[in-house]
């Protein structure tokens, strides 16, 4: 095969790629548009429903099933099944959300009316918000409706830059980027220099929002669910510079289509002999409090990404 007819494949190739990245965006896109014609409830009842039927037919819910019997061995092949199940049925409500964030968001911290979303933590939220003399870390995972926590923080006036992984679709990231540059504040997109421009925000102690749970090739070994993985010490690397505060915050999805939206007291960060942030240490402490979450609600959690090394 000669090096004219390779690069003339390669082309194609990638002519191809496109084309079903565009073609797969459209179809998800007009999913979106027909569900802004029904009410939020029900567009969100709907796609859950089919969610739940369409997704382990996908080549995903191998993956995700592979992962929950790595982590939970004990568990019968019908148990994980029924967790994958609601996995797929909260990752489909998530993509609905999106399409309503204006009409689920409802929270008011100067109302008494109990809306869709509740909030866990609010004196620590306001304490935040006035300590402008120092910088702060957000952490968060795939959990529920992550997408709600910045929403929530900037209710509180507080200025959260997130760092942001964008769909390998670059229609799809596109359309996402956009929808939350509307609602949810500063984003710094998850690539090269996108730690200098975190380090910015904090060096003018500002606020900084991370997603903490997902493989990271150059990664620390670390532990999750007691088997080896790679996590990204980012975080840990952020907080012993800056010595940041650093708080959990998670989603969590209750009956009736509500929302349960936390934010955990700081972290005491464990130190090396010299006073300063244990990197290796810190990164296990945050994993374990992952792992605490998604044991205490699996079905919301997103299984189908490969944590682990193998």
């Amino acid at each position: 095969m000669n090096l004219k007819f390779k690069l003339a494949l390669f082309r194609w190739s990638q002519k191809l790629k496109a084309f079903n990245y565009w073609l797969s965006a459209h179809v998800i896109f007009g999913i979106l548009r027909i569900l802004r014609l029904l009410p939020a409830e029900a567009a969100t009842n709907f796609i859950d429903w089919s969610a739940r039927r369409i997704g382990p037919l996908m080549g995903r819910h191998r993956v995700a099933m592979t992962n929950l019997r790595k982590a939970y061995p004990e568990k019968s092949e019908e148990e994980l099944q029924l967790i994958a199940r609601d996995m797929w049925g909260s990752m489909a409500r998530l993509t609905a959300e999106y399409v309503f964030l204006d009409a689920i968001f409802d929270y008011d911290p100067n109302s008494d009316t109990p809306g869709l979303i509740e909030v866990q933590g609010r004196e620590i939220f306001e304490r935040i918000r006035d300590e402008s003399d120092r910088p702060h870390i957000f952490f968060t995972a795939h959990t529920g409706n992550f997408e709600l926590l910045p929403i929530c923080a900037a209710t509180f006036d507080l200025n959260v830059t997130a760092l942001f992984r964008p769909p390998n679709n670059p229609y799809v990231a596109k359309k996402i980027l956009s929808a939350r540059r509307t609602n949810m504040g500063h984003l710094v997109p998850s690539k090269a220099g996108a730690a200098w421009s975190l380090a910015s925000v904090l060096n003018t102690n500002g606020n900084v929002g991370m997603l903490v749970d997902q493989k990271f090739h150059r990664g620390l070994p670390s532990q999750f669910f007691d088997r080896p993985c790679k996590t990204n010490p980012l975080l840990a690397k952020l907080a012993r510079q800056y010595d940041c505060d650093v708080y959990p915050a998670r989603c969590v999805r209750l009956p009736g289509g509500r929302f349960r939206l936390e934010l955990e007291e700081k972290m005491e960060l464990p130190r090396d002999d010299t006073g300063a942030v244990d990197i290796a240490r810190t990164v296990q402490l945050v994993n374990d409090k992952v792992e605490a979450w998604v044991r205490e609600y699996p079905g919301q959690w997103m299984w189908f990404h490969k944590r682990w090394n193998a």
